[in-house]
């Protein structure tokens, strides 16, 4: 395992500091605050560790309410609030400051046999051949900012290769729609709830800004502010985050000021194995130009 993935194993891992109480440090990825995918990894994690039976985690769903500091923990309040005879469901606030900036209502549940059907997976070529982001980002480096470089061009715990490529910074109008592979940059241990953790700190990348495509529009322009409003996940069997994932995004609506996202992740030999769909600010801000 890469030391950048060991650091995101043991960010996910979260410190115990009470019952139903945890404690995780944050990253700072360049971002103007704490990236919203640490929180729901995080918040998964708290959830999951005070099951007291083998079940499995199902659905996400979760609100943004203020943006966090980077460079503070974040302490989780973990709620028990039912466990059933096949279904336990946990309620987790994320704390900084006293304040809370992030909660969610997290299912599991028993494994069970039942009807089964899936989407098909989209038809798109493989990532071998595909340049990964940082390689990408590498080719515009010369224009970013200064104190944004080199958090942008590090090594990344989570290896990403875009299947269509547009130029973030000078952006022409696009079909919503985008087609990335992704997975952990190194082998992972053989823990299911791990992977799960994994995938939904990745899974906050991208969404949003698919909604910004038929505008033109990128997170990189200066009169953008975007911030994620809530977040959807929904776990369809266990998933091999160390393994190449086929993230399909699109955006069906935007308006408000807001735009809506949503997607299906496959592994590579077609199987769904998660969906999510966001919500979130895209407010275009002439006064920023």
């Amino acid at each position: 395992m890469s030391e950048v993935l060991n650091d995101l194993v043991d960010l996910l891992s979260l410190e115990p500091i009470e019952e139903n109480l945890f404690r995780g440090r944050s990253q700072d990825l360049g971002f103007r605050q704490l990236f919203g995918g640490q929180v729901l990894g995080q918040s998964l994690s708290a959830a999951t560790q005070t099951l007291e039976t083998d079940r499995h985690v199902h659905s996400l769903h979760g609100y943004f309410l203020r943006p966090g500091d980077a460079q503070l923990p974040v302490v989780y309040m973990v709620e028990r609030v039912r466990d059933g005879g096949s279904f336990s469901t946990r309620r987790v606030t994320a704390v900084q400051k006293g304040k809370q900036i992030f909660t969610c209502s997290v299912s599991f549940q028993v494994d069970e046999v039942g009807f089964e059907h899936q989407a098909s997976m989209p038809e798109v070529v493989g990532p071998e051949d595909l340049p990964t982001e940082i390689e990408l980002m590498q080719a515009a480096a010369h224009l970013m900012p200064e104190h944004l470089r080199e958090k942008l061009l590090c090594p990344k715990p989570i290896e990403v290769r875009p299947v269509t490529v547009r130029d973030p910074l000078n952006p022409e109008p696009a079909e919503p729609i985008k087609y990335i592979w992704f997975r952990a940059d190194g082998t992972l241990p053989a823990q299911p709830a791990l992977h799960k953790y994994l995938l939904a700190y990745a899974s906050d990348f991208n969404l949003l800004t698919t909604a910004l495509l038929p505008h033109g529009k990128s997170v990189w322009n200066r009169d953008m502010q975007l911030a994620s409003l809530d977040h959807s996940l929904w776990f369809h069997g266990n998933v091999q985050a160390d393994e190449w994932l086929l993230y399909a995004i699109d955006s069906p609506w935007a308006g408000n000021a807001r735009g809506f996202a949503r997607a299906s992740i496959f592994n590579r030999e077609g199987r769904l194995v998660a969906s999510s769909a966001q919500e979130g600010l895209i407010r275009h801000r002439k006064d920023w130009a």
